[in-house]
């Protein structure tokens, strides 16, 4: 059976909390919403849910031993898991290899064949982000269009004068959106898909082929920055900033970061560069979600919590100047009209198809590691791009059929 998030737009049933209940009734949520939406904003949905459910007293739990790993608090006198998890793409695989997450499917009236695990809160694309000053200086007035051009671009800049690195991968392994960002977007934007109509990977094709062979002319020709396999793509933000990166992948929530960090004027987005294809460009959303908690001792009463942090979307759409918002979004907020980066944004994702990503699929933490061990032997050896396809697909065939048996 398929896993998939619940789309927001769809109607839920609201149950009632049972009024025969505990005078009082605590729902814990995990720290991780501070990582990802801020303390300030927690504790106001918090006030605001409490003002409304007087029975229900919300708390945040005090400590996760690993930020966005489901786990006990590290005080050991505090044995549980939160009711109500927060966490966003990259965490999603080890939530479903865990059994972390409940089905919701019981508590919304959408009975599409999928196993429903989560709600998307807020959505992101991925685009190319370029420094206007540094790319002036390599003689270049716009951004790169094709992947030659983007190849051009990048060796101007990385034998230049400014200092600064052409382009920049953040692989580091605490990043579990590095793939998905830095890498697979490449694929999907020159409109390569990993899998085969029956859903088993598909990875032996040219085109795939050909992306690598591009990967490995960045990394052997030494035009990347330094630390690929180190660095987290916030760490490359920061670097960006600084001037020390002409061009990276990053989110579409990096804009208004980037705007109050160094203006409007000395940065821009476009689209990432890619061949023409047939398949079109693609794009993968990345969102931040809830869900509830299969350990949960009180479901109901977390069901209702998610659904008012849902009713919440339009408000996380403007406060963090989402593109495009929420997976399902037809009519943008008033933020794209207002500023020409969010409305180029928006129009890249009007031009763009969304593509899926495997983060929902069983076995995505294997197949996540097993094809970032197989690109850094491909880096750091002679091995050529196809034979690099070849193993990385043989390792996929056998996490595939395990995850079928």
């Amino acid at each position: 059976m398929a896993v998939t998030p619940l789309i927001i737009s769809l109607s839920f049933k609201k149950n009632n909390i049972n009024e025969e209940g505990p005078s009082e009734i605590t729902l814990y949520l995990s720290p991780r919403g501070i990582d990802l939406f801020g303390m300030e904003l927690i504790e106001n949905f918090i006030l605001e849910y409490e003002e409304k459910n007087p029975d229900i007293k919300i708390l945040i739990m005090p400590a996760v031993s690993e930020a966005g790993t489901p786990a006990s608090d590290s005080d050991d006198t505090f044995q549980r898991e939160p009711d109500i998890y927060f966490f966003d793409e990259g965490d999603f695989p080890a939530f479903i290899a865990g059994n972390y997450l409940a089905e919701l499917n019981a508590y919304t009236h959408y009975d599409s064949g999928t196993l429903q695990l989560a709600i998307p809160l807020v959505s992101f694309m991925d685009l190319l982000f370029y420094n206007i000053d540094i790319l002036a200086a390599a003689g270049f007035d716009s951004p790169p269009k094709t992947r030659d051009q983007f190849l051009a671009y990048v060796r101007a800049v990385s034998g230049g004068s400014t200092g600064a690195s052409g382009f920049a991968l953040s692989l580091g392994r605490d990043d579990m959106r590095a793939l998905s960002r830095d890498i697979f977007s490449w694929i999907w934007a020159a409109g390569n898909s990993f899998w085969a109509d029956d859903g088993s990977p598909s990875l032996e094709t040219r085109s795939i082929i050909n992306d690598f062979s591009f990967f490995g002319s960045l990394y052997r020709e030494g035009l990347l920055a330094p630390e690929v396999f180190n660095l987290t793509g916030s760490q490359r933000i920061e670097q960006f900033a600084q001037g020390k990166i002409a061009m990276m992948i990053a989110s579409a929530q990096a804009i208004p970061y980037l705007k109050e960090k160094i203006g409007d004027d000395k940065f821009g987005i476009t689209i990432i560069p890619s061949p023409i294809t047939e398949g079109g460009y693609g794009i993968n959303i990345s969102s931040i979600y809830a869900g509830m908690s299969s350990a949960s001792a009180y479901p109901d009463e977390a069901w209702d919590f998610l659904v008012f942090l849902a009713e919440k979307s339009s408000f996380l759409c403007e406060n963090f100047k989402a593109i495009p918002g929420i997976a399902v979004n037809i009519i943008p907020g008033n933020y794209v009209n207002d500023d020409p980066f969010y409305s180029k944004a928006w129009g890249i994702y009007e031009f763009a198809r969304t593509v899926n990503s495997f983060s929902d699929k069983p076995g995505a933490v294997d197949y996540y590691e097993s094809f970032l061990d197989e690109l850094e032997v491909f880096f750091d050896s002679s091995r050529t791009a196809a034979q690099t396809v070849t193993a990385l697909q043989q390792r996929w065939n056998e996490i595939y059929g395990k995850t079928m048996n």
